[in-house]
């Protein structure tokens, strides 16, 4: 069991109708509150400050940030329905979330004069493929339940790897352990017994009882000589990822980078996701505008992947908004990735605030990698052997090594996601053209020609992302004549792509049949 993204609605919140108009401004006047709060954090200045100020801010600012999350999530679920975008297994700074961690607890423990640790094994991996806030709600709840129990003493969370490759969480504490009754009632939703002193019911391990179900993981309790012991194991399924033989491995580290990525497209965020998998780097998906400057005003990047052609909000509009912050939004390394590479495209974009420009297709990690670089002085790549491509013809749609190179690259677990994106965004893309031909619709026709030359680009197929960008230049042009004399040509090439991906999937169900029987 691999534990999953779930991607909000793209329309968000926008999208609702009148009769659900009150949660959409309570949605967006609870948003704005809680920016303000973190945003008046990211102001203040600590330079001058006493550590210990500075320590307390820290730990306002990194609970500022669950909150942040745990808010829009409830948001989601009450004012939205959920997008069945793509599954991608998530990147996680294990590392950097134990450390906001400490930086929560520590300062409540020092006002029941508790001492808090946080204690991680060597052979704990820096990135995990686990949801930062599932692990998070797991680890609060027994983290503040130790404490609760816990005065004039210690409470630690160790992290480490057993011999069965499980990832172990072990918090302890030196309290008065659980009580018979408490043990008989374990996990059960107010399950706490009357009598106990402490305020609450018992609901924190109920919560973290059920999350970690869903995770995959297994949760245990018990009283130990001179206090209490709870642990998680989470299977080494749910937290490493596949080692795949072919997956090519890259002379360049982001495993300390978190990046926001923008975009509306599905198989360009599964695409992309995949490439920041292999670099090691976290992630979290944007697919629209609105999203994007949701993400960035309530947590911290080092570097943004913009797309332009996005709803509600567009990248312009993005780059826009964060240049004019006057938080550290302001100076936040953009990229731009856009299929949008003329002359005066280039230059607005460059207008609006982006460090550098990507365009699409990116038809090699090598190339994403080094656009990383060169936009984060910390970010050293070295001279990695390049993966051979042949050369494609513009007349040979039918050359499917680059499509085979993604699919080694999204591993077994995401390969047939990606398969049923691709098909799934061509015939969209077919039918959105067939629809704006009739009339013609030159910014329907630039819509969707624009994805198409990144999809076409994505499996090399040269000949139709020539093509896409031909009538892409005509509708940005809007020339009707050349774009109706075009279409017939182009949605044949564009079906024979849809056939080779259908045929590439047909395959790999048959032979992932005959392995499972």
């Amino acid at each position: 069991m691999t534990t999953r993204i779930k991607q909000p609605n793209s329309n968000g919140a926008d999208s609702l109708g009148t009769d659900n108009a009150p949660l959409t401004f309570l949605a967006h006047d609870i948003r704005s509150a809680v920016f303000d709060v973190i945003g008046g954090l990211r102001l203040i200045e600590e330079d001058e400050l006493p550590t210990s100020t500075r320590q307390q801010i820290d730990r306002v600012r990194a609970s500022g940030e669950t909150l942040a999350r745990l808010v829009e999530d409830a948001l989601t679920l009450i004012t939205t329905e959920m997008h069945a975008g793509p599954d991608i297994t998530p990147n996680l700074h294990l590392r950097r979330l134990l450390n906001d961690m400490r930086l929560r607890w520590a300062g409540r423990a020092n006002a029941n004069d508790t001492t808090f640790q946080v204690n991680v094994s060597p052979e704990v991996p820096a990135v995990i493929a686990t949801i930062r806030l599932n692990l998070e709600r797991v680890l609060s709840n027994l983290i503040s339940n130790a404490l609760k129990y816990t005065e004039d003493g210690l409470v630690k969370l160790d992290v480490s790897v057993t011999a069965a490759q499980e990832l172990c969480f072990v918090v302890s504490d030196t309290g008065s352990g659980f009580s018979k009754e408490a043990l008989e009632k374990l996990y059960q939703f107010q399950g706490r017994p009357s009598g106990q002193g402490k305020p609450g019911t018992g609901l924190g391990l109920h919560i973290a009882k059920n999350i970690a179900d869903d995770m995959g993981g297994k949760l245990t309790v018990k009283n130990t000589d001179n206090g209490a012991l709870v642990s998680l194991l989470l299977p080494a399924q749910i937290w490493q990822y596949e080692a795949e033989k072919d997956t090519p491995k890259y002379l360049i580290d982001l495993s300390n980078i978190r990046v926001l990525l923008a975009d509306d497209n599905d198989t360009n965020q599964l695409v992309i996701a995949q490439m920041l998998k292999a670099l090691g780097a976290e992630f979290e998906i944007a697919s629209d505008g609105v999203e994007a400057i949701n993400w960035l005003e309530r947590e911290d990047f080092d570097i943004a992947f913009v797309d332009i052609d996005m709803p509600r909000l567009s990248g312009l509009e993005v780059m826009r908004y964060a240049r004019a912050s006057k938080s550290a939004l302001r100076k936040l390394p953009i990229l731009a990735i856009t299929a949008f590479v003329m002359r005066e495209d280039r230059d607005k974009i460059y207008e609006a605030g982006a460090d550098r420009i990507l365009a699409k297709p990116i038809m090699a990690t090598e190339d994403l990698a080094q656009a990383v670089a060169l936009l984060l002085p910390n970010v050293r790549i070295d001279p990695a052997p390049v993966r051979p491509s042949p050369p494609v013809s513009p007349e040979d749609t039918n050359d499917m090594s680059q499509l085979n190179h993604l699919l080694d690259l999204a591993g077994k677990e995401n390969a047939d996601e990606l398969l049923s994106r691709l098909q799934t965004d061509l015939r969209d893309v077919d039918q959105g053209i067939a629809n704006a031909t009739q009339p013609v619709s030159c910014n329907e026709i630039r819509a969707h020609s624009h994805v198409l030359i990144s999809l076409s680009g994505a499996v090399d197929a040269q000949k139709l992302m020539q093509m896409a960008m031909e009538i892409n230049t005509a509708a940005h042009s809007n020339d009707e004549a050349k774009i109706t004399e075009m279409i017939p040509a182009l949605r044949k090439e564009l079906s024979k792509l849809c056939d080779i991906i259908q045929q590439e999937a047909m395959i790999r169900s048959d032979n992932t049949g005959k392995h499972d029987g």
